[in-house]
């Protein structure tokens, strides 16, 4: 419910400023075909309450509706009423009948598509028949001069106004699709990058390597014993140690390292340009650094991390060969006690 309120107050906003410039600029071309024909004064006192009073009113109803979407949407309806009224009204003066019906109905497709424009066409069509009860059916079919110079702004400045919020509209959207883009590539729980976008930057990199014949290595991570951390001390410690981790990765990694969580308690991490050696150094940084993780409502709580870590060969047919070079060594790191940093023996079996 509060989405929908939040949508329609925006909605509302959006429609306000043009239905000010709207509304004045049928009004002008209103008076300029009323002008010549006998009508009683509480049809001039209607009109001005239509094009100077009525935006106001409508934009007061919306936001202090309950859903002001949808009385936003009725407020659209209610101009499609008037101009079909006015048209009416004013004999369908040819100039302005057209000009104010099809302004209205491009209002309502802008605002809410086929079903607006046909309930638009509807409350037209009602407005033709409450003005024809008023005053009965005629056509006018001559245009002055004025009327043509009156119609002017509306069919200018009124279209600039709709496309204006259009374009807004666009740009918006557009920001929140890269948002939800970049969400849908993140894992809620660390922040990091998730397993498939990951996976996509390790073969972007892969290729790169390839074809620039340059330095990459990519690390393996591993919670030492963490499915015994969430059985003894529970989920939510757990998920602490992960979010800690995480952190200890963003703070001990450059900007351009790619760090993702790869598995429950697994991560990876892409260092570009980095070569094994060095790689190393940082990722024994990362282990030490981590052992000294403490909880301060489990005291007795350590963690340890085993890495293992593979350098691009230029061997490597495709970026799954790497990623097994890494995997094979964490498990190397594993079988040998844990809490260490291994590296991958494809250097070592090249090198040979």
């Amino acid at each position: 419910m509060e989405n929908r309120q939040g949508k329609g107050l925006s909605f509302a906003r959006r429609i306000y400023r043009p239905r000010i410039i709207g509304t004045a600029m049928c009004c002008l071309s209103v008076i300029a075909a009323l002008y010549p024909l006998a009508m009683p004064g509480w049809i001039w006192a209607l009109l001005l309450a239509n094009g100077f009073v009525w935006p106001h009113l409508a934009y007061q109803v919306a936001t202090r509706a309950k859903f002001p979407y949808d009385a936003e949407q009725r407020n659209l309806v209610f101009d499609a009423l008037f101009s079909g009224f006015w048209a009416a009204t004013l004999q369908f003066t040819p100039l302005t009948t057209v000009t104010l019906l099809s302004m209205v109905a491009m209002n309502n497709v802008a605002a809410g598509g086929k079903r607006l424009l046909i309930r638009g066409a509807v409350a037209q069509a009602v407005g033709v028949a409450l003005a024809a009860l008023l005053f009965g059916l005629q056509f006018n079919p001559s245009v002055s001069l004025v009327q043509v110079y009156a119609c002017l702004p509306m069919l200018t400045l009124y279209p600039m106004a709709i496309g204006m919020v259009c374009y807004q509209l666009a740009i918006k959207l557009s920001e929140h699709k890269r948002a939800l883009s970049a969400l849908s590539r993140i894992d809620s729980l660390t922040g990091l990058l998730n397993h498939g976008s990951w996976k996509d930057l390790l073969h972007l990199k892969f290729h790169k390597c390839q074809q620039q014949q340059s330095h990459a290595t990519i690390a393996l991570i591993d919670i030492d014993h963490f499915k015994q951390i969430n059985d003894s001390h529970g989920h939510i410690v757990g998920d602490a140690v992960l979010r800690q981790l995480s952190l200890e990765l963003r703070r001990n990694l450059r900007e351009n390292d790619l760090a993702g969580r790869y598995g429950g308690d697994e991560f990876c991490v892409i260092l570009p340009k980095m070569p094994l050696k060095q790689a190393a150094q940082v990722m024994e940084r990362m282990r030490e650094t981590f052992s000294n993780y403490r909880n301060l409502q489990i005291p007795e709580l350590r963690v340890s991390l085993s890495i293992g870590l593979a350098d691009f060969q230029p061997s490597f047919t495709d970026a799954a060969m790497w990623l097994n070079a890494a995997d094979r060594a964490l498990y190397a790191a594993k079988d040998t006690g844990r809490n260490r940093v291994n590296i991958s023996d494809e250097l070592i079996a090249h090198s040979a």
